[in-house]
Formats: C-alpha cells, structure tokens, sequence
C-alpha cells in the first residue's frame, strides 16, 4: 500500500479496473514504492479531483532506452503512482 499522501489516487485507479503494470522499488533505494498503471494520468485533472499535500509532485520521464512514464511522486514519503508518457497515450484509456 502505498503512502498516505497517494492512496486515494490508487484506490481510485484499482476501483475503476485500471490494470496494475508493476509495483515495487523500480529505480534505487531513493525510491520506496512505485506502482504503474495502464493508463495515461491526467494530472492537471487529478490535482482538481484529490486534495494531493505539497509534497506530491509532477513527475515525467522520457528516456530513450530506460522506458517512459508521467505521474506524481511523494517527496516525503518516495512513494509513486504512474502511468504511460504522454507519447504513449493514445493506446491507454486516461484516468482524470
């Protein structure tokens, strides 16, 4: 389960059956739990929808040979919801 300040934004993606791609530490010991979803995040969306503290932050990743992901990650707690690149999105549904 993840942090306190992300819960809500995944409970909400499991109870809508948006599938779960990976959830574990992906990156190094910066990160604590990281959980991936098929879906493109709408984040200016999800920002209006939960009350997320200021410790949750935008976060987007293009790499070129390491994969892609955008989503919000907890600079408290190394905690992190994701979802597709933006380059990607158009094969996924979007959560907002």
């Amino acid at each position: 389960m993840l942090c306190e300040h992300l819960v809500e934004l995944e409970r909400a993606l499991l109870a809508a059956g948006i599938r779960e791609t990976y959830r574990g530490q992906p990156w190094s010991s910066n990160c604590r739990e990281w959980v991936y979803f098929a879906c493109y995040l709408d984040l200016p969306a999800l920002r209006q929808r939960f009350a997320f503290d200021e410790c949750v932050r935008d976060h987007e990743h293009r790499g070129t040979h390491d994969g892609q992901e955008a989503g919000l990650v907890c600079f408290a707690c190394c905690d992190a919801v994701m979802g597709v690149h933006a380059s990607s999105r158009a094969n996924h549904p979007v959560f907002a």
